[in-house]
């Protein structure tokens, strides 16, 4: 199967729905990470159909536990899962958050090159930024532990909005060393199509607001 039919048949898998032209704008997404891979080293995994199933199914996997309208995505390197999001759901605003300067370059120009009018680049440490106000969503993906997670990018999330920590196996060591500042709603797994790998996703929320 083509690319297109590929990517097609994984979001259906997902049960999710993405319109046809964010189908085609996430290929050419992926084009874009692949042209400048070779310069910006933005990702270890290259193969095309490789980078469809671990990048694009991977991150959309999420959506259903994504609450929007404002999504903060730290640690986003080449912009995952922050763009696949975006393109998702155009009724969003994402902010990508990343301190390396080269994939913030990277993240502008995608910005530019697939039309995201809903996607704002911010190059910074994520315990010195100041976002203008709180998200309703805040999520990482392969950042850092959990505890770190929350800790540094707690901040920046609204009383009653969500924390989404993206993972491989279940994270039970993790989980084990939480804040108390933090409650776990719970930890879904995620059926990534074509993966063969598990991935899970933290949810979790201030316990206040628990």
């Amino acid at each position: 199967m083509s690319l297109a039919a590929d990517l097609a048949a994984g979001i259906a898998a997902l049960g999710i729905s993405v319109p046809a032209d964010a189908q085609q704008r996430l290929l050419d997404y992926l084009a874009l990470i692949g042209k400048w891979n070779k310069a910006y080293n933005l990702t270890a995994v290259r193969e095309p159909k490789k980078m469809l199933t671990h990048h694009l199914l991977d991150s959309l996997a999420v959506l259903p536990h994504v609450h929007g309208p404002r999504v903060l995505d730290v640690g986003t390197g080449a912009g995952l899962p922050g763009i696949p999001l975006a393109l998702a759901r155009p009724d969003w605003q994402i902010t990508l958050l990343d301190s390396n300067q080269k994939k913030t370059t990277f993240l502008r120009q995608a910005m530019i090159e697939l039309q995201l009018g809903n996607v704002e680049v911010a190059c910074a440490r994520v315990e010195a930024w100041s976002a203008p106000q709180p998200f309703n969503t805040v999520v990482s993906r392969a950042f850092s532990e959990i505890s770190e997670f929350l800790a540094l990018a707690g901040k920046h999330c609204v009383k009653d909005g969500v924390m989404i920590a993206m993972k491989g196996i279940y994270p039970r060591d993790e989980l084990a060393h939480l804040p108390s500042e933090f409650n776990l709603r719970s930890v879904v797994t995620l059926n990534v199509p074509g993966l063969g790998a598990e991935r899970h996703a933290a949810l979790l929320q201030l316990a206040a607001a628990a």
